[in-house]
C-alpha cells in the first residue's frame, strides 16, 4: 500500500463515479500528483445504489457533447483496465402518452438531430416490438436513442479507479477529510483523519456531502438530499438482457433490465427531503428505511405499463438519498468564493450518465484553469445570493426534483421560494397586472395583463396566453413609449486611477473613450470566445460603472475579478442592490422625460451612446442614452429609496404620450426584430465576437493587448467556421423556441439558439449559427435556400444578416 502523502498538486475529496473519473482523466492529462481521499470505501456514498441508467439528449448542446462522452469512455473502458463495467449499449426508449407530450418529444427529436444525436420517431408498436412486456394502449408515439445504455455504478467506478492508479493517480480509503486551511484566498492545507496534506488544488466530489466540504473553505455548494427510491424484481419471464431503458414520464417512471428482472423507480411529485438536520454518523453502504406507502403512487402508475410487476417478486425496494440542485442540473467548475477549489457535485440522480463526461470536463478545467467549451449551464457560477440559504435551496430543488419528468414547457417559470428579491416598484406592478418570473431569486416582471386577461401564465407548445398582452407592449414600445423595471440587472463599480488600462486588458472594447461614454465590453476568454456581455459607463477618469445581466452577476463578477491584472489600483465593487432600473423606451420617451428634468436632453446634448448625471422627479439619475428594442429611449439607474418617486413621475408625465408598462416578453420580441443578440444563448464563450457579428466592438487594430487578442490574431484572415445569423418564417403559426434545426440546401448546418415572434413583422424570428468546417462567408449564408426543423415538420425560412425591423433608423436614435 503506497505512504501516505504529506503533500500534493491536486487533492480530490469523494470516492464515488465523479471522483473516481476526475482521477482518471487528470492522470491521463499527465497530471499524476493526484491524491483522491475518500473518507470509508468507493462507492460507499451514493454511488453504490444508483439505478445506472445511461441518457445522453439534454437541451444544451455542450451538455448532451459531455454526456456523449460518457458512452465514449464506457464502450471502452473495460477494455483498457480489465475490470468489468456493466456496460450495455442497448438503447432507450421515451414514451409519450399526450399529445402535448408528443409534440415535445418531437421537438427533443429535432433538437437530437440538431446535436447530431441519432434519435428515431416510433408508433406504439413499434415501441412495444422493442419492450414486449408494456401495455401500449394509452400510447400515442415513442422516441428510441440507439446509443443511449445502462451500466453497473460500482464496476464502472472500481474500472475508473484502476485506470487512475495504472496512470500515477494515488487514492486513499478509510481517510475523512476533517477540515480545510485556507490562506490568501486558497486551500494549502487539507487535514485528514491520517494526517495533513499539503496542496495546491482541491476538487469537491463529496457528493450530497459536498456542500457540508464546501462550508469547511467557506464556500457555497447549493444542494440538498432527497429520498430516492427504485424496486428491483425476480426475474420476470420476457425480460431479456438487450431490452433497452425506459421512461415513462407521463407515468413518472423509469425501467431497467437487471439480472432477468427489472429495476423500476420514478420521481414522485412530492419527494421527501433527507438530512435536513445534518448527516447521521458513518453513514456508509447505507440506505434508508424503505416507504412502500411513499411508492404506492409510483408503482399504481408502473402497472398500468407494465402488468407484469404485480405478479413479478420483489426483491427489494432500495431507498436511497441522492444530492439534487435548485434546477436540475449538476454543479462543476471553480467556487468564486476562492482560488483553486473546484466542485463536481450534485448530479440529481443521473450521476451515472454524466460522469464519464463530467470528469473529463471537470479534469480538464483543473489541468487548464478554464473549462474545455462552454460549461455555463452547469457552472457553479450560476448561483447567486439566494442560494446562500439552505431553506430557500431545499424549498426550490423539491420543486425541481418533483417536476423530473413533467413536461418541460417553454418559458416555465418555478414557484418556489418566491418571492425573494423584489424591486422598489414590486407591489405597484403586481396590483397593475405585472405577470411575474424569476431569475437569480429576482422578481421581474414578464408582461401586463389587462381587463379580462388572466393574470398567471398558461404553459403550452402553441401560441401562448400571453401573446396578445405581449403584442400590445411591444406595439406601445415601437409606437409610443413603455417603461420597465429592469432593477435586477448586475451593476458593478471599477473605481481607481488605473480603471482604464485594468479594463483595457480585461475586454476587447475600447475603454480609452471620454467621460460620458457608454463602451460596448465584451470580456473574451483566452481562446477569444465572449466570456461576459457588459456595458461599461465611464462616469469620469477614474470611474466605470458596468452594466450585466441578471442571470450573470456572479458568473461576470468573478471573471472580472479572477483577470484584472494585479498591482494595479483597481478596486472592483458590486453595487447591485444599490441602484434600481427604470428604463424608458419609444418614440415618445424625450417627450417625457423632458417634462420631469430640467437638463438638457436634446439629441446634441445627449447623443445616443452616451451617459449623463441628471436630476428626474426630483432623483439623481445616471441615465445611459441606450437601447436594447430599438427606440429612443434612456436606462436611468436611480438610488433605490427615489424608485417608486421616479416611477410616479414618469407616468403622470407620459400619460398624454401613451405610456405603458412593459415586461421582459416584450423586450424579447423586440430585441429579436432588431437583430439583438442575447448572452448566454445567442453569444457565448464558445462563440468569437467576429462569428457573432460582433467584430465591430473588438479593438483589434489598437496596440492594446487584451485576453483573447492572441488567438484572434491567430485566426485572423481565416475563413469563419460559423456565423451568428437570423431566421424568419412566413407562417404566423409556427412557434419558434430555439434548438430547430437549420437546413441550407438540404444539409443540416446548425441550429436556432433563440426563437420567438416579431409583432412589428408579423413573423416567428430565431437565430442560430450556420456552420460549415471547410470555411464560409456572408456571401454563403445569405444564399441557398433554408429551411428550419420545428418538431420533425421543415418549415422554408429566410436568412437575415440585418435587423429584420428597421424603418427610420435616424428617427429612432436622434
Amino acid at each position: 500500500m503506497a505512504k501516505f502523502p504529506t503533500q500534493a498538486e491536486i487533492v480530490i475529496i469523494g470516492g464515488g463515479i465523479i471522483g473516481a473519473s476526475t482521477a482518471y482523466h487528470l492522470a491521463r492529462l499527465g497530471k499524476t500528483d493526484v491524491v483522491l481521499l475518500e473518507r470509508h470505501k468507493l462507492t460507499s456514498g451514493s454511488t453504490f445504489h444508483a439505478a445506472g441508467l445511461v441518457g445522453q439528449l439534454r437541451s444544451n448542446a455542450n451538455i448532451t457533447q459531455l454526456l456523449g462522452e460518457s458512452v465514449k469512455l464506457y464502450r471502452t473502458l473495460e477494455q483498457e483496465t480489465g475490470l468489468a463495467t456493466g456496460w450495455k449499449m442497448n438503447g432507450g426508449l421515451r414514451l409519450a402518452c399526450t399529445e402535448q407530450r408528443w409534440i415535445e418529444v418531437k421537438r427533443q427529436a429535432t433538437t437530437a438531430r440538431s446535436f447530431g444525436l441519432e434519435m428515431h420517431l416510433l408508433s406504439p408498436k413499434e415501441a412495444q416490438d422493442f419492450w414486449p412486456l408494456m401495455d401500449v394502449s394509452d400510447v400515442i408515439g415513442a422516441a428510441f436513442l440507439p446509443t443511449d445504455g445502462q451500466a453497473n455504478p460500482s464496476d464502472i467506478t472500481a474500472s475508473l479507479a484502476k485506470g487512475a492508479r495504472n496512470a500515477g493517480a494515488k487514492i486513499f480509503e478509510d481517510t475523512e477529510v476533517t477540515g480545510l486551511v485556507v490562506q490568501n484566498g486558497r486551500v494549502v492545507t487539507v487535514e485528514t483523519s491520517r494526517g495533513p496534506i499539503a496542496c495546491e488544488t482541491v476538487v469537491n466530489c463529496a457528493g450530497q456531502w459536498a456542500r457540508e466540504v464546501g462550508k469547511m473553505a467557506g464556500v457555497n455548494v447549493p444542494l440538498v438530499s432527497v429520498e430516492h427510491q427504485y424496486m428491483i424484481t425476480e426475474p420476470i419471464p420476457g425480460v431479456t438482457s438487450t431490452l433497452p431503458t425506459l421512461r415513462d414520464p407521463d407515468r413518472l417512471t423509469y425501467y431497467k433490465e437487471e439480472v432477468g428482472g427489472l429495476v423500476m423507480g420514478g420521481y414522485e411529485p412530492n419527494p421527501i427531503p433527507w438530512a435536513v438536520d445534518g448527516f447521521p454518523k458513518n453513514f456508509e453502504f447505507q440506505l434508508l428505511q424503505s416507504n412502500f406507502d411513499h411508492f404506492q403512487q409510483i408503482m399504481e402508475l408502473a402497472l398500468g405499463r407494465v402488468p407484469a410487476l404485480e405478479t413479478a417478486g420483489v426483491k427489494e425496494l432500495i431507498n436511497g438519498p441522492e444530492s439534487f440542485t435548485p434546477d436540475g442540473n449538476f454543479i462543476l467548475g471553480q467556487a468564486p468564493e476562492l482560488t483553486g477549489f473546484f466542485v463536481g457535485a450534485g448530479f440529481n440522480a443521473f450521476g451515472i450518465a454524466s460522469g464519464g463526461g463530467a470528469g473529463k470536463a471537470l479534469a480538464e478545467w483543473v489541468a487548464a484553469g478554464r473549462p474545455p467549451y462552454d460549461l455555463s449551464a452547469v457552472d457553479i457560477l450560476r448561483f447567486g445570493r439566494n442560494h446562500q440559504d439552505v431553506g430557500w435551496v431545499r424549498e426550490r430543488t423539491l420543486e425541481a426534483y418533483g417536476k423530473h419528468y413533467s413536461i418541460a414547457w417553454p418559458h416555465e417559470e418555478h414557484d418556489s421560494g418566491r418571492p425573494l428579491r423584489r424591486s422598489p416598484l414590486y407591489d405597484r406592478l403586481k396590483a397593475q397586472g405585472a405577470v411575474f418570473g424569476e431569475k437569480l431569486g429576482w422578481e421581474r416582471p414578464n408582461w401586463f395583463a389587462s381587463g379580462s386577461e388572466e393574470a398567471r401564465d398558461r404553459y403550452t407548445f402553441g401560441r401562448p396566453n400571453w401573446t396578445d398582452a405581449v403584442a400590445r407592449e411591444h406595439r406601445a414600445t415601437r409606437e409610443f413609449v413603455t417603461v420597465f423595471d429592469q432593477t435586477s440587472f448586475a451593476k458593478f463599480l471599477l473605481t481607481g486611477k488605473d480603471a482604464e488600462e485594468a479594463l483595457s486588458f480585461v475586454s476587447a472594447g475600447d475603454m480609452a473613450r471620454p467621460a460620458g461614454s457608454i463602451v460596448y465590453a465584451p470580456l473574451l476568454n483566452p481562446r477569444g470566445g465572449v466570456e461576459c456581455d457588459v456595458t461599461a459607463c465611464r462616469l469620469s477618469e477614474n470611474v466605470y460603472y458596468l452594466i450585466s445581466g441578471t442571470g450573470a452577476a456572479t458568473r461576470d463578477f468573478d471573471w472580472l475579478r479572477r483577470n484584472l491584472p494585479s498591482g494595479l489600483d483597481a478596486h472592483l465593487t458590486d453595487v447591485t442592490s444599490a441602484y434600481a432600473v427604470l428604463a424608458l423606451m419609444g418614440p415618445n420617451a424625450r417627450r417625457v422625460l423632458e417634462k420631469i428634468t430640467a437638463d438638457d436632453i436634446s439629441n446634441e446634448a445627449f447623443p445616443f451612446g452616451a451617459v449623463r448625471t441628471i436630476n428626474v422627479g426630483g432623483a439623481p439619475a445616471t441615465a445611459l442614452r441606450m437601447t436594447f428594442v430599438g427606440e429612443l429611449g434612456w436606462e436611468l439607474h436611480i438610488p433605490v429609496e427615489f424608485a417608486a418617486t421616479v416611477y410616479e413621475a414618469l407616468m403622470e408625465a407620459g400619460a398624454e404620450f401613451g405610456i405603458a408598462d412593459a415586461g421582459y416578453r416584450a423586450i424579447e420580441t423586440l430585441r429579436l426584430e432588431k437583430a439583438y443578440w442575447a448572452s448566454g444563448s445567442d453569444v457565448g464563450p464558445d462563440h468569437t465576437p467576429f462569428e457573432s457579428g460582433i467584430g465591430w466592438a473588438v479593438k483589434l487594430d489598437k496596440a492594446i493587448p487584451f485576453i483573447g487578442r492572441d488567438a484572434l490574431l491567430a485566426r485572423r484572415g481565416e475563413p469563419l467556421r460559423k456565423r451568428l445569423a437570423g431566421f424568419s418564417v412566413d407562417d404566423p403559426d409556427v412557434v419558434l423556441l430555439g434548438r430547430e434545426t437549420i437546413y441550407r440546401n438540404g444539409e443540416r448546418v446548425g441550429w436556432l439558439s433563440s426563437g420567438g415572434f416579431g409583432h412589428s413583422i408579423g413573423k416567428p424570428i430565431g437565430y442560430g449559427y450556420v456552420r460549415r468546417p471547410e470555411g464560409l462567408d456572408e456571401d454563403f449564408v445569405l444564399s441557398g435556400d433554408y429551411e428550419l426543423d420545428v418538431a420533425t415538420v421543415r418549415v422554408p425560412a429566410k436568412v437575415h444578416l440585418a435587423a429584420l425591423y428597421d424603418p427610420e433608423m435616424e428617427r429612432v436614435l436622434a
